[in-house]
């Protein structure tokens, strides 16, 4: 950081990449430097394994330096961050890489292919006490505290039930199909539905269940996941990579319940009372894309010299690895990076 500008540099030229760098673009022109005088967000480099790719993604999005390798935006002295938008499958190797050389990361979800890499990493960040944080970006999202809020005022009395529904036709698309790619919808989707109970239960899980429909290839296309939580509650998710999903999150407690519109990116919340009867609806403020969140929270994490944002701690990203290591584990479903024992 410079003072004026807190500059990022982006590993993989993919659509999540180009969503990063539209929201960061939409921080920049928004304030350079913020109202409460912290430096700019600003994407400031980005790297591909292809240097033509790189330069391309540069000129569309006016990012001052392209590299044709991720180890030369890790290797840049004027970026702050390192956001890995490659695939799950590919997260490790530059994730360890940068912390190795002292430099704070930003990984997209799924954090790592499974809860073995995950451990390497989280260990390394602690050791080099370097700033790490994983990219679940419902997580960091204003919608998340007005929930949170409105559960601690009882406003639906005791939570009961808690239900996630995510879906997306995207069956065919390899980085679903391929195994080597960490495909299926669990770690693309079903992660969003796990986050989403957690960040409003995280009563201990008492026993579990689920299934799974697969792939040719292996990988778990849709399915559903089963929780009974201690104080009474059950958890019911549901993701497919294979149809559209309404998408909603519903906690419903003993006097009402509390509907999200969208568990992927909340914008509406409603509140309801006994017999479902209408009592408030509340709009999240407006967002450039909803990233914005995890970008701001990792700038000022590092400026208050944490090694992790407090929004999402690394013992809560190991967690839910580990979930996920399970259910997969249980349905059969494999990547090449497992550990030996699974196979």
């Amino acid at each position: 950081m410079d003072g004026q500008s807190f500059n990022v540099g982006i590993v993989g030229a993919g659509w999540i990449a180009e969503k990063a760098a539209e929201t960061l673009n939409g921080l920049w022109e928004a304030h350079r430097v913020a109202p409460d005088g912290k430096p700019g967000l600003r994407c400031f480099a980005i790297g591909s394994r292809s240097l033509g790719k790189a330069q391309a993604f540069a000129a569309k999005w006016g990012i001052e330096r392209a590299y044709g390798s991720y180890s030369e935006v890790v290797d840049d002295p004027d970026v702050d961050l390192i956001y890995v938008a490659t695939p799950h499958s590919h997260h490790f190797d530059i994730t360890k890489e940068a912390l190795e050389k002292g430099k704070p990361c930003l990984v997209e979800k799924a954090f790592m292919a499974n809860y073995a890499q995950s451990k390497v990493i989280v260990d390394l960040s602690r050791e080099k006490k370097v700033f790490l944080a994983e990219a679940i970006w419902t997580r960091y999202q204003p919608a998340v505290q007005i929930v949170r809020n409105l559960l601690k005022e009882g406003r639906i009395g005791k939570p009961r039930l808690i239900t996630a529904t995510l879906g997306y036709s995207m069956e065919g698309k390899e980085r679903i199909m391929r195994p080597d790619l960490c495909g299926g919808s669990l770690l693309d989707l079903g992660v969003y539905t796990l986050n989403f109970v957690r960040m409003f239960c995280d009563e201990p899980i008492l026993s579990m269940d689920s299934q799974c429909v697969k792939t040719d290839t292996g990988m778990d296309l849709t399915n559903a996941i089963s929780l009974v939580l201690g104080n009474g509650i059950l958890a019911n998710m549901q993701t497919s990579a294979a149809c559209v999903g309404d998408n909603t999150g519903v906690i419903a407690g003993s006097e009402g319940n509390i509907v999200i519109d969208n568990v992927n990116n909340p914008q509406r919340i409603t509140v309801n009372g006994p017999d479902r009867v209408f009592v408030e609806e509340i709009r999240v403020p407006q967002q450039i894309t909803g990233y914005e969140y995890q970008f701001m929270a990792c700038r000022d994490a590092i400026a208050a010299g944490l090694i992790e944002p407090p929004q999402m701690p690394m013992e809560e990203t190991l967690y839910i690895m580990g979930l996920m290591d399970g259910f997969r584990k249980g349905w059969g479903v494999r990547y090449p990076m497992d550990d030996q024992e699974w196979k």
